[in-house]
């Protein structure tokens, strides 16, 4: 209340001196008829010196050194007078308008705080809030104050099957009776956990993190961090803080105890610790990492306050090429090696343009589009990435040295010939480490469009232009590998047309359709 006493009484002074200005108008308006009275004052006089020249009263150099001294006087009221008439014509409109904006200043003022602001909540520095953190950090409840916090928050559970209650006793007899059985220990932990029972799971997971002393792994103290956490309401309590720092000592590059400190560190006031963890994890998580979902949600709000404000999530880390895959493009023919390039780095752009991405992810499109040969709009984007990251050091620097890489290097290193503009791009014979390296980094959807495309235009050519028993084979059993299994019988069904004189051909080709399920 006394914020707003104080704030409606500045207002009423400020008000009050807009008020007193404007009466100062007045008075300097009230000016204008007192000059323009002495204006006549002085005519009359004139007037009235003629006649006393007339009548011999004066003389007539007197009256012209009197004529001159009233001319002057004159002058001087009808300026004034003019000057009165120039200001009783403005204060009408000019009150209206101070009076209108004076009332939407004050008016957008209040409502500005009052969505705003926060009335009675005193200035902060920065020291005060990471004393402020480090109190609420200290002041966190135990494990089991936290549980019984939780608990009485928690609403009533709806009833587990009878059936698997049943078999949950029975696991729970058999452990009791045979306590050091860690398969018995993980079952129960698990299943508790599954009836939502989470003290008595992580209270299992805890026996048998125990059980396995120096060989329980990263893995397991970070299961029972959850637990933990899950039992005390979402709180990371000091307990469970211990058990993940036990985690990420032997695993530092454990992604589930790395998000739950994290999460700690958001819960306790320090964001900016909560964001370069979380950053981090996320430039090296994949897409079906469980933690990943949470982290995307929150993490432009936790760059915000650690002072990131044109931060852009980076895209997380693919799980890679299998063999399979690796195999598949040591097999491809030049054309379908620069297809499968290209349509990397296109799809790279595609991503880019519409969803930003790291510095990391920047510098591979440039890097890439140089090594294809398509310089200029290596460079175009190389001028949009300098622009984004300008304000970044090291981020720019990975930007530069990409930009830096010689164009159609990847070529040489293969023996080609050095690249071509981008309207006659040569073929590339391979892909380089370089290349595999970016493929390896691509995100699942991107690396099943590569694939796809590798795919879609073996079958075309293959159709079109025919091929090696090689390459039927293997069109056939890439196709049902993508689930695809009608056109696999398709392409089998050219197979046999194109290599019905060459039957030794069509047998390797047969061996591939059958295992493919296609063929008898």
């Amino acid at each position: 209340m006394l914020f707003w006493i104080i704030a409606a009484a500045l207002v009423a002074v400020i008000a009050l001196l807009f008020v007193l200005a404007l009466w100062r108008g007045r008075e300097d308006e009230d000016m204008a008829p007192a000059a323009s009275y002495d204006v006549k004052v002085y005519r009359d006089q004139l007037r009235d010196l003629d006649r006393d020249v007339e009548r011999g009263v004066t003389s007539r150099e007197e009256a012209e050194r009197a004529k001159l001294e009233i001319s002057r006087r004159m002058l001087e009221a009808d300026r004034k007078a003019q000057a009165g008439s120039d200001l009783s014509m403005a204060p009408k409109g000019a009150t209206i308008a101070l009076v209108i904006g004076g009332a939407v200043i004050f008016g957008g003022a209040f409502w500005l705080y009052g969505r705003m602001g926060a009335e009675g909540y005193e200035d902060q520095p920065l020291a005060m809030r990471f004393q402020n953190a480090d109190k609420l950090y200290d002041s966190r409840p135990s494990q089991e104050d936290a549980e019984k916090m939780a608990k009485a928050r928690q609403l009533d559970q709806p009833q587990s099957d009878p059936q698997f209650t049943e078999l949950m006793q029975r696991l729970r007899d058999a452990v009791a009776k045979n306590p050091n059985d860690p398969k018995g220990l993980e079952l129960l932990a698990r299943n508790e956990a599954a009836m939502g029972n989470f003290d008595a799971a992580w209270k299992a997971q805890q026996r048998l993190v125990a059980l396995k002393g120096d060989q329980a792994s990263a893995e397991d103290y970070a299961q029972l961090g959850e637990l933990m956490v899950v039992a005390a309401g979402g709180l990371i309590t000091p307990e469970a803080e211990k058990t993940f720092a036990t985690a990420l000592q032997k695993d530092p590059k454990n992604g589930l105890s790395l998000y739950y400190v994290g999460l700690m560190m958001a819960q306790n006031a320090r964001g900016d610790r909560a964001f370069r963890i979380w950053d981090g994890l996320l430039r090296n998580s994949e897409d079906s990492d469980p933690w990943v979902p949470m982290i995307r949600q929150n993490i432009n709000e936790l760059a915000w306050l650690a002072g990131e404000s044109d931060y852009t999530p980076p895209m997380p880390r693919g799980v890679g090429p299998n063999q399979a895959d690796i195999a598949a493009a040591a097999d491809m023919t030049p054309a379908e090696r620069q297809q499968m390039i290209r349509g990397m780095v296109e799809r790279l752009n595609d991503r880019l343009a519409q969803e930003g991405g790291s510095a990391d992810d920047w510098a591979r499109l440039i890097s890439s589009l140089r090594m294809i040969g398509e310089v200029e709009r290596a460079d175009a984007v190389y001028g949009e990435a300098k622009g984004k990251f300008a304000s970044r050091p090291e981020d720019l620097a990975k930007i530069d040295a990409a930009h830096a890489a010689p164009a159609g290097q990847a070529l040489k290193d293969e023996g080609g010939a050095p690249a071509a503009p981008a309207q006659a791009a040569p073929m590339m014979p391979g892909p380089t480490a370089e290349q595999m390296k970016d493929a390896a980094s691509m995100s699942p959807q991107d690396r099943q469009q590569m694939i796809q495309g590798m795919v879609d235009g073996l079958f075309d050519r293959l159709t079109t232009e025919g091929g090696t028993p090689a390459e039927w084979s293997r069109l056939i059993s890439s196709l049902a590998t993508l689930g695809e299994k009608d056109r696999a019988k398709e392409a089998w069904g050219e197979a046999q047309q194109a290599l019905a004189d060459t039957p030794d051909a069509l047998a390797q080709v047969q061996l591939a359709a059958q295992r493919a399920g296609v063929a008898e």
